[in-house]
């Protein structure tokens, strides 16, 4: 195989629809009718999900961060990000909205970040304790799949593409908890690549900004040298090379993508190494630490 070296055509990253932008002016507008802050990030990159203008468009109120897909994240991994975020007298919990994995928990979680106001609230005479929280997050993350877990109906639309909530809403998901819906947020430009890199890798940015081959090449060579095994498990290959691309002609042999004279279909395995990726087909993997 003559030797290629990858290269990303789209470095520069830049997608901030006008929908994001207004939704950015009105949460700011609207943050001080909120208790608390969630934050929900991907529990495989929490910090590549984390928006930088996060803490500008929050400011100082009460947060409590729940990483979600959790089950598809590596479990020590994500510990330790569990123990990071506590470092930063910021309470975390690990969920996944679909299975209903700690979805149970959300409520206490708030509650016990908001005892501080509720006690003070308590001293004024003030017995309500219903909280109303503001649901933060970049696109995909799982917000609306959160919320009608939580309220156990159909309270918003869900979509397995980025983009699907336009508006903000507010939802009753608990006797105790209403909750503000917002659009996710990207930043305008990602200075640092690696970041698009992940969350391209998550599925979290639309495909047509991004270039397949160079998503798909360098998650090959991110699990080659972290989960070589379940590489080597999901796509029955005899051994796992250093070089991606010799591991991406292996995959494209095992899953029959050849063309004509048994030409490599590259293509169709790009798309196949992203699809399993964003599938969970090859295992739980998480893609940074909090080092």
């Amino acid at each position: 195989m003559d030797e290629k070296k990858v290269e990303n055509p789209k470095a520069n990253i830049n997608w901030f629809p006008g929908h994001m932008a207004k939704a950015k002016r009105e949460i700011k507008e609207i943050i001080k009718l909120v208790d608390l802050v969630i934050e929900l990030k991907d529990a495989r990159i929490p910090y590549s999900s984390t928006n930088p203008m996060v803490d500008e468009i929050v400011e100082n109120k009460p947060r409590l961060v729940l990483l979600c897909k959790a089950t598809i994240a590596d479990e020590s991994i994500t510990k330790s990000w569990i123990e990071y975020y506590k470092t930063k007298n910021i309470l975390a919990l690990d969920i996944d909205s679909i299975s209903g994995y700690n979805v149970s928990k959300v409520v206490a979680y708030a509650n016990k970040v908001l005892e501080e106001l509720f006690r003070k609230r308590e001293e004024k005479g003030i017995k309500n304790k219903t909280i109303k929280a503001l649901i933060i997050g970049i696109p995909n993350v799982g917000k609306s799949t959160l919320i009608n877990t939580l309220a156990k109906r159909k309270a918003v639309n869900v979509g397995d593409k980025p983009g699907v909530t336009k508006t903000q809403t507010w939802i009753k998901v608990t006797p105790d908890l209403l909750l503000l819906d917002t659009p996710g947020i990207l930043w305008p430009k990602f200075e640092d690549q690696s970041v698009g890199l992940k969350l391209a890798m998550c599925g979290s940015i639309k495909d047509e900004i991004l270039d397949l081959e160079y998503i798909s090449i360098k998650s090959l060579e991110y699990i080659i040298i972290n989960y070589p095994n379940l590489l080597k498990a999901r796509y029955n290959l005899d051994e796992i090379d250093k070089d991606p691309y010799t591991n991406l002609e292996a995959i494209a042999r095992r899953r029959g993508c050849l063309l004509k004279g048994g030409i490599i279909d590259y293509d169709r395995a790009y798309n196949i190494v992203l699809n399993d990726l964003r599938g969970n087909k090859i295992g739980r993997m998480s893609y940074e630490k909090p080092e």
